[in-house]
């Protein structure tokens, strides 16, 4: 039965653990490319063999989203994000430890395979305490905590490096991971009827979620004939691929693009994933505002899907032609503000249309990006190769693949869930 009492809040504390969980697993993830010398240097590692090790990482984080994120949706995100985030943590402590190249090798590979299973479980949560209203709005918060973690990890690296070893330091970042993991397990629930303090109001608010382990099998054979799967997971490899150019490449263009001297050239390095961060919140907060607008969250899904991708392929294409180091980097950096534009939409349209298999879904979706991701590095290096070393053919690349995403986001609906005979649906 319905009330009239106000709605408690919760479910903020949700939104708070997801932060905290975005910026540990961007600071893990980016710690090693950033102390990339130190390793090499303490390990004796070629550049090849380096490469293989980041290597390593991303193909086990691609592989494992399916099944981390099924296990959310079985389990309940409560148990599987504590166990994956010690597990995780333990290998990046573990880091620290290693002696030679395979060592690092394989502690990568478990690294990966362990921090695989955050976004699909975050989302997973979300499904669980968020009411539909405020999913975008919510993906947009964690996807900026996320990148602009990613963007000041070098300074907290250098920070660290002024008092600690680089093996001390992955101990340090460890131990961050297994706070947050027991500090969220004691506190969170996997149904908020569960959670104390929860009041009527706020339950009515999530009436229509779909508790994890509330339903039967996954639906395998309705994703496979799902254009709304084809769709969802063909965008997020359109969106992943050129994105890997900021956590790859970006920092080799920089410096040999432009020649600045070393402080400049460290703050430009930062600016392209604060301007992402600051998309992600941007599609977030306008979300809402939007709906109103044009009365229907399936035009506003698609204005954000389409004009994100459009804007990332065209801000490339305009960092060709600059040479300016300011104005070229902040070319490249509105393209990462369009890019995550759509990134909060994706996610957010995930959970509408998965309900109870947002977590397999969104796995199946993250997996079909890294992969993306993967590939980027050694497509990149060709383009680099048989092009003279020309960037611009290596921007241009990105650019033609954003545009795809642009297309494939015209056929998307983004609100008609997959399994109709268990959710409702959405204008």
């Amino acid at each position: 039965m319905r009330t009239t009492e106000r709605p408690s809040k919760v479910r903020y504390w949700v939104i708070f653990f997801a932060v905290t969980l975005s910026i540990v697993t961007y600071i893990d993830r980016v710690a090693l490319s950033l102390s990339r010398k130190q390793v090499a240097a303490d390990l004796h590692l070629t550049d090849a063999q380096m490469g293989l090790v980041f290597g390593a990482f991303a193909l086990s984080y691609a592989l494992f989203e399916i099944p981390s994120g099924w296990m959310g949706d079985k389990w309940g995100p409560r148990r599987v994000l504590m166990r994956i985030v010690i597990w995780w943590s333990a290998f990046t402590a573990l880091t620290g430890m290693t002696w030679n190249f395979i060592s690092l090798y394989v502690t990568q590979l478990f690294f990966g395979a362990g921090e695989a299973g955050c976004f699909p479980n975050i989302t997973r949560a979300f499904s669980n305490w968020l009411p539909q209203s405020e999913r975008v709005r919510s993906q947009g918060i964690i996807w900026l905590s996320a990148r602009w973690g990613g963007a000041f990890t070098p300074l907290l690296v250098g920070f660290l490096f002024r008092f600690l070893t680089w093996r001390q330091a992955f101990g340090c970042f460890g131990l961050l991971g297994v706070a947050w993991a027991i500090s969220f397990y004691l506190w969170f629930r996997d149904d908020p009827r569960d959670k104390a303090g929860v009041n009527q109001g706020e339950l009515d608010l999530l009436r229509h979620n779909v508790r994890s382990g509330g339903h039967g099998s996954v639906p395998w054979g309705k994703f496979a004939s799902s254009k709304t799967v084809w769709l969802l997971c063909g965008q997020y490899f359109a969106l992943s691929f050129p994105w890997y150019f900021l956590i790859t490449w970006a920092p080799t263009f920089i410096d040999e693009r432009f020649h600045v001297d070393v402080n400049k050239s460290m703050w430009l390095k930062t600016l392209p994933l604060l301007l992402g961060g600051l998309g992600s919140f941007f599609s977030g907060l306008i979300s809402a505002p939007l709906t109103r607008l044009t009365g229907s969250i399936r035009t506003t899904r698609k204005i954000l899907g389409c004009v994100g991708f459009v804007g990332a392929s065209a801000c490339l294409v305009i960092a060709t032609m600059m040479h300016e180091p300011f104005v070229g980097v902040l070319a490249i950096g509105f393209s990462s503000f369009c890019n995550d534009l759509v990134m909060p939409t994706s996610w957010g349209t995930v959970m509408d249309v998965a309900g109870g298999y947002s977590g397999t879904l969104s796995g199946t979706m993250n997996m079909m990006g890294n992969l993306g991701g993967a590939l980027y590095g050694p497509a990149a290096g060709l383009v680099l190769t048989y092009s003279n070393h020309d960037w611009n053919a290596v921007l241009l690349m990105g650019a033609a693949v954003y545009l795809t995403g642009f297309f494939m986001w015209l056929a998307i609906d983004p609100v008609t869930p997959i399994d109709r005979d268990e959710l409702p649906q959405h204008a």
